[in-house]
């Protein structure tokens, strides 16, 4: 089954239509180890043979939540609670675990699945984090409601101002050089 009960009431974040299918939460503590099997369980999803409609939208929403989240690639997204990108990265993770337990039960992907959630489980038991949590570890996802990161915090946040800076300025760096270059080959 994709989707449990789900409580959804984000930090301050609109309730949305609750239209979609509910996404149960996920601790802060299985974030950090779903996140380092998220390419597994995403490209087992994608192979997913006998698939229903609710185990694909799922698998979309964490598809379009990793995007929105930058796909993963803010410095702190997952393990920084006070990070503006941590509440969406709490939504790509809940929904790429609920893709996971969904798969336990597909005839053909259960196997798989079954070894991915046992590597997951003991590795949140080698780390020590079975009980770690954070504001967000109660907060249930639904379908029809993205989370956007909180782009008004990223000035307060160090590394995700520094991360952001950064990309704008070799952006920068990359139209001056691009534009140079199109200069001296249209003089020449």
């Amino acid at each position: 089954m994709i989707a449990g009960s789900a409580s959804a009431h984000g930090g301050g974040r609109d309730e949305g239509s609750r239209a979609g299918l509910p996404v149960p939460e996920i601790s802060h503590g299985e974030m950090a180890v779903i996140a380092d099997y998220r390419g597994r369980i995403m490209d087992l999803a994608a192979s997913a043979v006998d698939t229903n409609e609710p185990f694909r939208r799922v698998l979309n929403y964490a598809e379009i939540q990793y995007s929105y989240c930058l796909w993963g690639r803010m410095p702190g997204s997952v393990t920084d609670e006070e990070s503006p990108f941590n509440e969406c990265a709490h939504a790509y993770l809940a929904a790429t675990k609920a893709v996971l337990l969904a798969m336990r039960d597909m005839p053909q992907e259960a196997v798989a699945a079954g070894e991915i959630a046992s590597a997951v489980d003991v590795d949140m038991v080698r780390r020590g984090l079975s009980l770690v949590t954070c504001r967000f570890s109660d907060e249930g996802f639904d379908t029809a409601d993205v989370v956007r990161p909180r782009w008004s915090e990223i000035p307060l946040h160090p590394a995700s101002m520094a991360s952001l800076t950064g990309f704008a300025a070799i952006l920068a760096a990359g139209f001056f050089v691009l534009r140079r270059l199109l200069r001296i080959q249209s003089s020449e």
